[in-house]
């Protein structure tokens, strides 16, 4: 089910009106979770389901083991079984053709012939997340950071939350599952701002995203009739696509979760204000770049060890995360991509230089703080290709083409200058800068009523007039 699509928005109003009426019953109320999760999720394909069963089962019965033997062999074990099943049921699923594919390959680099045995295996939406948001549990339960809980509809609801199951935010238990074991009930500002969420969410995806799209699909899909101008048009469109589809999922996955009384971590932080490419990465999918620090960086080392040391770990730590996004090279490409650009940082000890937002006096104060939002912007952007691209040499010869060629005039005629995709993304980044010390970009309660209605009633028909209704997946679904 599409958050972009009549059907849920119908979903979410018999949810919301059942779910409140037994406000007093928690354990009702979690059921009904529950129940709408799977039926969320199965109206993709509810043969899936049973997969997201199987690891809820593991992980439930595997944190509960984990806190009744203090052994350190057998609670090494237990662990291995939780990786074992959710990275089993990942790899599986998501990166078995990939391998056979890979080793294929090699082989016929030396002579050997392989005949492969190639399955068509659907990727099921959302494995990716609710894998690592289960495993997690796991390996806090083993590290004696949190303690299991009991309560098998809590845990399953924990897993399943059809707000952030699919595109996250990959939520930790010590957050989420507390949340479900204590009353809740309904707070009218809370929900409110929730609703302004998800109209920032949905102005994000199915206005700036999907416009972007038509236009970086054709030019990706063509790049060889086009010039540097363009092209580089085109990595900004994408750049701005994926933004705006993953973060205005975010969006609308938290503020939905605010109407049943349960609050997500924040995703996004405005990554394109960043100044560097460390501080990038401490906006852009916060929940995933979290993860990965708490349970692979730090793992191996992290900062604590000698300079080598940490240059190979941060090569490890966005290799893992390009491979977690795909099955194929262009992702480990990209990952490979921003450990190059944050290895100076490590080295000259510029990486923890800016963890705080940016002041309007210090923009005063140091205008070049502007050049290097630019310069950060760009890198960024020139990493997109990588991401985009179907293979890694079609993306050196975007990059190759688009500097070459960046100066001469266009080769194909490519008018899109009064596409209103441009004045939605200029809208956007205005909100958001006014807004960036805050959660999302139309938080703006402070302001008077009528230029907060007037902001509100203007994106909501801006939307209504030129967002893509065509009920176009999410990109992260692919993840």
């Amino acid at each position: 089910m599409l958050f972009n699509s009549l059907v849920f928005f119908v979903f979410l109003i018999v949810v919301f009106t059942v779910y409140w009426l037994f406000r007093n019953q928690l354990k009702l109320q979690n059921v009904i979770v529950l129940v709408s999760s799977y039926v969320f999720y199965g109206w993709w394909d509810w043969r899936f389901l049973s997969l997201i069963v199987i690891s809820s089962l593991a992980d439930y019965f595997i944190g509960i083991w984990l806190s009744r033997t203090e052994e350190k062999t057998k609670r090494k074990l237990l662990l291995a079984l939780s990786i074992l099943v959710n990275i089993g049921i990942l790899g599986f699923f998501k990166y078995f053709n990939f391998f056979v594919d890979s080793a294929t390959d090699l082989l016929s680099q030396f002579g050997f012939q392989a005949n492969p045995t190639s399955l068509r295996i659907i990727l099921p939406v959302g494995i990716s997340f609710y894998t690592f948001q289960t495993l997690s549990y796991s390996i806090d339960i083993y590290r004696r950071q949190i303690e299991p809980t009991k309560d098998i509809i809590a845990f399953f609801a924990f897993v399943s939350f059809f707000p952030q199951l699919v595109a996250g935010p990959i939520e930790r238990a010590r957050n989420l599952v507390p949340q479900f074991l204590k009353k809740r009930t309904f707070d009218q500002e809370n929900a409110s701002d929730g609703i302004r969420q998800m109209l920032w969410g949905f102005f994000k995806k199915i206005v700036i995203a999907d416009n972007a799209a038509v236009y970086a699909n054709e030019i990706f899909a063509n790049y060889g009739d086009h010039t540097g101008g363009t092209l580089l048009l085109g990595a900004v469109l994408f750049g701005f696509q994926i933004y705006g589809d993953f973060s205005g999922y975010s969006d609308i996955a938290i503020g939905t979760a605010r109407l049943f009384g349960f609050n997500l971590m924040q995703n996004f932080a405005f990554p394109y204000f960043s100044r560097d490419i460390a501080e990038f990465w401490r906006r852009w999918h916060i929940s995933l770049s979290t993860w990965f620090r708490d349970y692979v960086y730090i793992p191996i080392g992290g900062s604590r060890v000698s300079r080598l040391k940490q240059i190979r770990n941060v090569f490890v730590i966005f290799l893992v995360s390009g491979f977690w996004h795909g099955a194929n090279y262009t992702f480990i490409a990209w990952g490979a991509a921003h450990a190059l650009l944050f290895v100076p940082l490590l080295v000259f000890n510029k990486n923890r230089r800016y963890t705080q937002h940016i002041e309007n006096r210090e923009l005063l104060r140091n205008p070049q703080i502007i050049l290097k939002i630019f310069l950060t912007f760009l890198l960024v952007t020139v990493a997109w290709i990588f991401f985009r691209a179907q293979t890694i040499s079609e993306a050196f010869e975007y990059i190759i083409k688009m500097i070459q060629t960046l100066f001469e005039s266009p080769v194909k005629k490519f008018n899109i200058s009064a596409q209103p995709v441009f004045f939605a993304i200029i809208l956007m980044i205005i909100l958001e800068w006014i807004n960036r010390k805050e959660k999302h970009g139309l938080q703006i309660k402070n302001w008077p009523v009528v230029a907060r209605w007037s902001v509100y009633v203007f994106i909501a028909l801006f939307i209504f007039m030129y967002g893509k209704f065509e009920q176009t997946e999410f990109i992260y679904f692919a993840f």
